[in-house]
């Protein structure tokens, strides 16, 4: 089957596309931005990626074409599409139908946390000699790319609460048959889609719906949003988390510099020490998810303890990306209020004299929005330092309801906290390289590209005097 992939750039998309590679179809590709880790993926299985959008991207002797869910009326391919009268699709639903239909799907849900808990499950569940396949939105470290096809007879899935195309507005996660659901917690998100937290709570409330009556929940306890839809479910369900009535408990936790410790209770007995290279609170968290299913999977509980002590994390989830002049650049995907503190925490709590400087470029939809502008104030008061950097594409946002990077930059240093605002990358590269001592860690945070800052911050450092 010929298949071509409109927007293929995209985490979920660029793992289709080598799944589908994996299965001998003939796969083509298009997006409008293009940048690592996918583009790179991407060039690594040899599909070529066509830009900008455009008809003539289109094979017109496609057998299937699968619409990204960024797309939408107007967009030229979308419109050759229908035009054509061409078989076309979303990604969640020709996932579901090539690859989960006839696996035990793990599905891995929750506004915070996904990507990690993922390719944590993936990990722990492949160490234990369970060959599980996997589509991740993001690069697992240990295993060097974002989906795999394997022998053994569960898929673990990253489930996004995202509509799955212009043409399904049902969220992706309710296409894939989970014969198990993780949601680690529930808070207001992508504000272009969801007008307040009861629609997202709805959202998440058809997870519960479909997974079957044998199946599994497993759900953060720690989640007040979540808890409140935790009695729609109707399978088994366990909880996990710090607070204490959790089914999963982790105690006795440390955080710091070497990663995490914690001592782990399973129903109140004692499961010993365990211990991650990953710091912050949040991603214990993620761990007593993984840790969960993975049990249930039938993982040997000393396999787990020793693959959890083994794990590397993810690209561009508190990814250390370089060292230069005793200054170290770390990249993550932070672009919620809750992600931003959870990162900033993380960092803070690995120790050391130097300052934390956060770098933040607006560029989901909701970050660009108002709804949380004062939310991410707060949660700058984490970081010595904040630059704020213009946001991507403001255009897309109606204007009354769009970001002023000057009152965010206000309401961070009203609250407490150090916030200027630099436009763009050069800028803000420039004054970093001035300012920047060694001992300091600098957090760049951004769920796209961003200009390749943090290659340009490094070579700037490298190649700069030495800042009193």
């Amino acid at each position: 089957m010929k298949v071509h992939l409109s927007a293929v750039c995209g985490t979920a998309m660029a793992s289709l596309a080598g799944l589908l590679r994996e299965q001998g179809h003939a796969v083509t590709g298009s997006d409008q931005d293009v940048y690592p880790p996918m583009s790179t993926q991407l060039e690594a299985l040899g599909i070529e990626v066509r830009s900008p959008y455009a008809e003539a991207n289109v094979p017109k002797d496609a057998d299937l074409v699968v619409i990204g869910n960024a797309l939408s009326r107007g967009n030229p391919e979308v419109e050759a599409v229908l035009d054509r009268r061409q078989r076309y699709t979303s990604l969640p639903a020709l996932v579901a139908e090539e690859f989960l239909r006839e696996r035990r799907s793990l599905v891995v849900a929750g506004t915070h946390g996904k990507t990690t808990t993922t390719s944590l499950l993936a990990f722990l569940l492949d160490r234990a000699g369970l060959a599980p396949s996997f589509l991740v939105g993001g690069v697992p470290l240990d295993f060097g790319r974002s989906y795999r096809l394997a022998a053994g007879e569960t898929f673990v899935i990253e489930g996004d609460e995202y509509d799955s195309a212009f043409f399904d507005k049902r969220p992706k996660f309710v296409h894939y048959l989970p014969s198990v659901a993780v949601v680690g917690n529930v808070e207001f998100d992508h504000a272009d889609i969801y007008p307040d937290l009861a629609a997202v709570q709805t959202a998440f409330t058809r997870l519960l719906h479909v997974v079957p009556r044998n199946g599994l929940l497993v759900a953060g306890s720690e989640s007040p949003a979540l808890v409140a839809i935790l009695a729609e479910a109707r399978c088994r369900v366990e909880t996990f988390g710090l607070a204490p009535g959790a089914d999963w408990l982790a105690q006795e936790v440390e955080t710091g510099p070497h990663g995490s410790r914690f001592r782990l209770f399973r129903g109140g007995r004692d499961v010993g020490l365990f211990t991650m290279p990953l710091a912050g609170e949040h991603n214990v968290r993620n761990a007593l998810a993984a840790l969960a299913v993975a049990a249930d999977a039938g993982a040997p509980p000393e396999s787990l303890r020793e693959a959890l002590a083994a794990f590397r994390g993810v690209k561009r989830r508190l990814e250390r990306r370089g060292e230069a002049r005793g200054v170290a650049v770390y990249d993550d995907f932070a672009h919620h209020p809750t992600a931003v503190r959870a990162t900033l925490e993380a960092l803070r709590a690995l120790g050391g004299g130097g300052r934390l400087v956060a770098v933040f470029e607006p560029r989901s939809y909701t970050s660009r929005t108002k709804v949380f502008q004062d939310d991410f104030a707060r949660a700058f008061l984490a970081a010595d330092q904040v630059y704020v950097a213009s946001a991507h594409l403001p255009g897309k946002v109606k204007e009354g309801a769009r970001l002023s990077e000057a009152e965010l930059v206000e309401a961070t240093n009203r609250a407490g906290g150090r916030a200027v605002f630099l436009p763009g990358v050069e800028a803000i590269v420039s004054a970093l390289a001035a300012e920047l001592r060694e001992g300091d860690r600098v957090a760049i945070l951004s769920n796209g590209g961003f200009g390749g800052i943090h290659d340009k911050l490094l070579q700037a450092l490298a190649g700069s005097p030495r800042a009193l």
